[in-house]
């Protein structure tokens, strides 16, 4: 399973509430496209989202998105990592 970070942007003023609604509703379907959400961060001054997730491929991410009603602008993979 490959690692992706996406992207949203235009998310200006978004609430943890909001954040986490629409974290729930990709937790919902993620599994018809073998993805699985990990987590989600935002800045509501900048309206830029990130959410970390592991799937099949950045094609998946990004349907999994589009179906949720928030659609990525980027999707990059991550092929290295530390913790």
């Amino acid at each position: 399973m490959a690692t992706f970070m996406d992207v949203h942007t235009g998310m200006k003023g978004i609430t943890a509430d909001q954040l986490m609604e629409a974290h729930r509703a990709d937790l919902a379907i993620e599994a018809e496209e073998g993805v699985h959400f990990k987590q989600a961060w935002a800045d509501p001054d900048s309206g830029t989202v990130y959410c970390l997730s592991e799937g099949p491929s950045a094609e998946a991410v990004r349907r999994i998105h589009e179906r949720t009603g928030h659609p990525a602008a980027e999707i990059h993979p991550v092929p290295v990592s530390v913790s």
